[in-house]
């Protein structure tokens, strides 16, 4: 089992910053996957960046250009930065963590975070 601790969401202005982060302990393996997907109320949770591991990147579209997710592998730590924020950004944001273990996938969700992005 996986356990995630998420910190640094909170409110911003459009056009400002904010930076997550999921802290993850446990039985973890080295190769894994973590990532950040959010809900915004009324909507379903929907993917915005993971990273691999091996540092391979993936974003949603909406995301691509303003955001930027890394790790620290040695930590097991996930980060998102998130630039020119938008208020369509507003959501609870998750983290997720994932990795196979005896041939099959196993995954974690953190307790979420309150991004709000309003003037």
């Amino acid at each position: 089992q996986v356990q995630l601790v998420e910190s640094g969401g909170g409110l911003v202005q459009p056009g400002g910053s904010l930076r997550l982060s999921c802290a993850a302990s446990g039985s973890i393996f080295s190769s894994n996957t973590m990532g950040w997907y959010r809900q915004a109320p009324g909507k379903p949770r929907e993917l915005v960046a993971t990273i691999s591991s091996g540092g391979s990147t993936n974003y949603a579209d909406s995301v691509k250009g303003r955001f930027t997710i890394s790790r620290d592998n040695a930590k097991n730590t996930a980060y998102l930065r998130m630039n020119s924020l938008k208020p369509e950004d507003t959501a609870v944001y998750y983290c997720n963590f994932r990795q196979v273990v005896a041939g099959l996938p196993v995954g974690s969700w953190g307790q979420g975070t309150q991004v709000t992005v309003s003037s």
